[in-house]
């Protein structure tokens, strides 16, 4: 079985994706990862490590709800195979 504070996360994060205030949020970061994407904008080699950065971030976020869709996944795949040795 999945850990009670794994389900709860899960369900919790998932009711956050839900919002609309995270709509908004991915809304934001896909027009913001354009603008901070532009070399030319860049005005130094620190300015640019800077918006790696960002965008690394700004990554993280827009695939965070597929990153929950594996882990998610993984575990029950895990839990499955579990119940399967402990079944024999």
């Amino acid at each position: 079985m999945i850990d009670k504070d794994l389900e709860l996360y899960y369900r919790n994060i998932r009711n956050m994706f839900g919002t609309d205030g995270w709509k908004q949020l991915m809304e934001d970061l896909n027009s913001n990862a354009f603008v901070i994407n532009s070399v030319e904008a860049a005005k130094d080699n620190e300015d640019l490590h800077f918006r790696k950065g960002q965008l690394a971030v700004i990554a993280n976020l827009l695939n965070l709800e597929a990153q929950i869709d594996a882990d998610e996944e993984q575990a029950r795949q895990a839990e499955e195979e579990e119940k399967e040795v402990e079944a024999g």
